[in-house]
């Protein structure tokens, strides 16, 4: 599975490369923090399938709060034909240690 690097991610936003950051956490967590993608939480993901369909060529990075979740959620959307996923490896947790401490983790 592809990873992306918290750095890389900063990156990318800064330059303002394109690509669908999708944030596999719950509602309550993203509401505490988060880095601006699309929440769908990793429960929801199949019933909400359709709202994501038409990103499947598109650059592709799912994130959560330490990078489980959102690897479970590359695999389920590989096996659906994305052909660029990439999960964010360490989540906002590594996002927080790393490029914003102030932000807070739930």
């Amino acid at each position: 599975m592809k990873e992306v690097t918290v750095q890389e991610l900063k990156e990318k936003k800064e330059t303002g490369e394109d690509f669908y950051l999708l944030d596999v956490r719950e509602g309550f967590e993203y509401m505490v923090s988060n880095l601006e993608g699309e929440n769908i939480p990793l429960g929801e993901i199949d019933t909400r399938f359709s709202s994501i369909e038409d990103k499947k060529d598109e650059e592709v990075i799912v994130m959560c709060r330490s990078g489980n979740r959102s690897s479970r959620v590359c695999s389920y959307l590989e096996s659906k034909g994305f052909s660029n996923v990439a999960n964010l490896k360490g989540g906002i947790t590594a996002w927080a240690k790393e490029i914003d401490p102030s932000i807070p983790v739930a």
